[in-house]
């Protein structure tokens, strides 16, 4: 029976892996050597790591790749991609590389509105409680002056603050809505702080406001935060060319395989089940560039399908369309990015993401991560309508096959040539390789 640990964050690192080792993995020697494996000789560079969160007994890797030829608006790009899965990159390649000589990625950004939300409890008239918002507006901005002015200064800030009365959902229940600029930051800390000065104005300026009776003059603030949905921090990303420049796999023509990607795209419209699959491939991409950028791919994630489930169901984030012998593929997606602030002035690699994006600002990092997603869905329906889709990311599986089957380097060359004609199920790998060691 395991027992609680007492104290544990004031542990020194070597203890802390100690005490999980010794009460937590079978080989506690095993488990010692592992986790020292991934620490960075550099120490320096190792504090910083372990300074990042609480607790921090080793670090985990991810691959970090780069995913070349991508023409946006005119200006060639090598997209850098952290990420496990095999494939995505190869794919996310072999889209840009599909699209450079037709015009490229054409992006533009459509909004940058980012919210936060004062959600309180109030009891009286709606029209009262509108009337004392309108007067205390002003108030509200004024108070927030201390954390708004730097942001101010380079063009941002406050944008706007509403009542919004959702006691149709919840007795009693309504919003301070509020709208920030916040450039080339997330912004999350600071919008934040002046959710929660809003809310200390809000509970003061009720106290004194004398339209209010005794009973409408305590607002019970329940709590200030910013939303991860952000449907107006928005992006548009699309491709188009003539038909007839369509290259398919295989002995499709141009304008079936034309004809093919747009009903694909439609069933994922229509279908919840494929635009969950098909919307994963999406964030594939997108999460695999928002993570090397040092940016919050848990918030992306959220805000992005909750936005692919705006009009009532879940649909596809991506649309096609042919017209007039115009092929054309496109994707609207929220983000909401930084590219100064957190770990994108402290991790070396999101800084080295940045500088090989030649240093973009937010919007243009939005226009980038929306191609990346863009990129990733057209290869993934253009595998699925012509080829499949396992025979691509099987081959690139096949390494992880070998190496979980500890295949030499001799073996591994040796199955990978085979494999370049051949179909790379898991069992046709496991086949091959032993069919090969009983020939040796």
């Amino acid at each position: 029976m395991k027992t609680p640990i007492q104290g544990f964050s004031k542990l020194s690192k070597e203890e802390k892996i100690k005490w999980i080792a010794d009460n937590y993995t079978d080989n506690s020697d095993t488990t010692i050597q592992i986790l020292k494996k991934y620490w960075n000789q550099d120490n320096e560079l190792q504090k910083l790591h372990d300074e990042f969160i609480e607790n921090t007994i080793s670090n985990y890797y991810l691959p970090f790749g780069i995913a070349p030829n991508f023409l946006i608006n005119d200006t060639l790009y090598a997209i850098p991609m952290a990420i496990e899965e095999s494939s995505v990159v190869a794919a996310a390649s072999k889209a840009a590389k599909f699209w450079l000589d037709k015009g490229g990625f054409k992006t533009r950004v459509l909004g940058t509105q980012k919210i936060g939300q004062v959600h309180f409890i109030f009891k009286g008239p709606s029209e009262k409680l509108q009337e004392f918002i309108d007067a205390i507006n002003p108030i509200l901005v004024s108070d927030c002056k201390s954390i708004t002015q730097n942001m101010e200064k380079r063009g941002g800030g406050i944008t706007s603050i509403e009542l919004r009365d959702r006691t149709h959902k919840l007795d009693n229940y309504y919003q301070l809505h509020c709208k920030f600029e916040t450039l080339d930051a997330m912004g999350a800390n600071f919008i934040n702080s002046c959710l929660e000065q809003f809310s200390s104005t809000l509970k003061r300026e009720a106290l004194t406001y004398t339209s209010f009776n005794e009973g409408e003059q305590r607002i019970e603030v329940v709590m200030s935060i910013l939303s991860n949905y952000v449907p107006e921090c928005l992006v548009r990303a699309e491709v188009s060319c003539p038909i007839n420049e369509l290259e398919a796999e295989q002995s499709v023509s141009p304008e079936e395989f034309a004809k093919k990607m747009v009903r694909a795209v439609d069933i994922a419209n229509v279908e919840p089940y494929r635009a969950v699959t098909h919307n994963k491939g999406i964030m594939n991409g997108i999460d695999a560039v928002v993570l090397a950028t040092g940016n919050d791919f848990r918030a992306v994630e959220a805000g992005i399908h909750a936005y692919a489930a705006k009009d009532g169901s879940y649909k596809s984030l991506t649309r096609a369309s042919l017209e007039d012998g115009i092929f054309k593929f496109w994707i609207e997606v929220p983000l909401a990015l930084g590219t100064v602030g957190g770990l994108t002035s402290l991790h070396p690699l999101v800084n080295l993401a940045l500088e090989i994006l030649q240093k973009p600002s937010a919007r243009e990092l939005m226009q980038i991560v929306a191609v990346a997603g863009l990129a990733q869905n057209f290869a993934a329906v253009r595998s699925l309508v012509t080829t499949g889709i396992q025979e691509g990311h099987m081959k690139m599986h096949l390494l992880n096959i070998l190496n979980q089957m500890r295949a030499s380097e001799d073996e591994k060359k040796t199955l990978v040539a085979y494999f370049k004609k051949n179909a790379a199920t898991h069992n046709a790998v496991v086949e091959a390789l032993q069919n090969l060691r009983n020939k040796l």
